[in-house]
């Protein structure tokens, strides 16, 4: 079976469609191009470029870049971390956490080698992701699982839907920033008035060192891989649909990209964002600043509160472009948009009230757990355990915990457990 997916907006049923049988790939007429939406998404980018390099330096136009091409993968590949999970544990399928499997181990590859080494573009020593292991790192995982099972979205999935065209998406987003805030004001407490133990390494905490933390996590990945192929044989589940596509060179622009080629991507742009930035992807702490400035602007000083000290503090009073992760998150956006337009997706419809109201509460348990637990699924789930930190790992297993809970919660909402596919992120 083909790894792409059906999505929701596709109209894939209402037209004639068949199976290249020998490379197993669903062919389809497309969608039209949305031209003028093209020309406008590549014009948006160019205009923000030129002023990302004129205002701060060619660096955070790289990292702009960078997120364009995150966003435009994301999006061909409709790459989830949010449907992965309610796959895999609503009816057993285990094709987005295979993914998520050979991204980490390529990611993980990589990391070791710029971690142990030290290597850089631009001479900032890189650092990984690695945070404390506490309360606030367990309560806050549980309510992003909780959280983006009700939103429809992860960070990441927040970011390329709404690019996408996906108007649910875009009250989920407000609402992340407004968890995000509300996260960073009790940030104070979790840190200073919870239980926690240090940030843990598994390369530099337990004196293996960057190459048996490598074959600790490549160990790890393979066992869970196999379990894995375990849990499908039992169950059986129900494979993921196709996406329609194309074949040659305009499945590039135009058709969805397999699951396993996107995971190598972004694991290489991952490692890429690293050597350049100095530090992994992460998205959640721009929403943080975004809603903080916000807050500014109308007369609440909030560089009194504990998240906005240090260098969060000095972001406060600088341009949104001087900060790296808001303009990879700018990109991200941007480069779904592009890429919906071209394959003719690009059609926001209507919210309905359930799916609203889901949305909003999703998104404020997201932006909070985010705060809480040091990232979210790409901060501290795959930039997390990329960087060889525990807390990477507890937060897997803690937003497991919390996708289990919301399948019961779900249709409080009007939402649906599918048992094939789910399109969003």
């Amino acid at each position: 079976m083909a790894q792409s997916r059906l999505s929701s907006g596709s109209t894939v049923a209402s037209v004639n469609s068949n199976w290249d049988k020998k490379s197993t790939t669903f062919i389809a007429p497309l969608s039209p191009v949305q031209r003028p939406l093209v020309l406008l998404g590549t014009i948006a980018a160019f205009i923000i470029y030129i002023s990302i390099v004129f205002v701060v330096n060619w660096t955070q136009g790289t990292l702009f870049i960078i997120g364009l091409a995150l966003g435009m993968t994301l999006l061909h590949a409709r790459f989830g971390f949010t449907s992965a999970f309610r796959r895999l544990v609503s009816v057993g399928n285990v094709q987005g956490l295979q993914a998520h499997m050979l991204m980490l181990a390529i990611a993980s590859t990589l990391f070791a080698i710029i971690l142990s080494s030290g290597f850089t573009f631009t001479g900032v020593a890189p650092e990984g992701n690695v945070s404390p292991v506490g309360i606030s790192l367990i309560v806050g995982a549980f309510l992003f699982g909780i959280g983006m099972q009700l939103g429809n979205g992860c960070a990441s999935g927040t970011l390329y839907a709404v690019g996408g065209g996906a108007s649910s998406m875009v009250l989920t987003l407000i609402s992340f920033i407004a968890g995000s805030v509300l996260g960073a004001y009790h940030f104070t407490f979790w840190m200073e008035d919870t239980p926690s133990l240090p940030a843990i390494s598994l390369a530099e905490s337990t004196g293996l060192g960057y190459f048996g933390a490598w074959i600790v996590q490549l160990l790890a990945f393979a066992v869970i891989y196999f379990v894995t192929i375990q849990i499908a044989k039992r169950k059986k589940p129900p494979m993921m649909k196709p996406l329609p596509t194309i074949g040659g060179f305009k499945k590039i622009v135009r058709g969805s990209w397999p699951l396993f080629g996107a995971a190598i991507v972004l694991a290489l742009l991952n490692a890429l964002t690293l050597a350049v930035k100095g530090n992994p992807w992460g998205i959640t702490s721009a929403f943080a600043l975004w809603g903080g400035k916000a807050l500014m602007a109308i007369g609440i000083d909030v560089s009194t509160w504990g998240y906005f000290s240090g260098s969060k503090g000095e972001a406060l009073a600088n341009t949104v472009l001087a900060d790296a992760t808001s303009v990879m998150n700018f990109g991200i956006i941007l480069g779904a948009f592009v890429s919906a337009a071209a394959q003719g997706t690009f059609k926001p419809t209507k919210i309905k009230p359930g799916i609203a109201g889901a949305a909003i509460i999703g998104g404020l348990l997201m932006g909070y757990g985010a705060r809480l637990a040091f990232g979210c699924n790409i901060g501290a789930y795959f930039s997390g355990i990329a960087s060889f930190s525990i807390h990477g790992w507890i937060w897997a297993v803690m937003a497991l915990l919390g996708t289990f809970l919301a399948l019961f919660i779900r249709p409080l909402f009007g939402l649906k457990n599918p048992k094939s596919t789910d399109s969003i992120c």
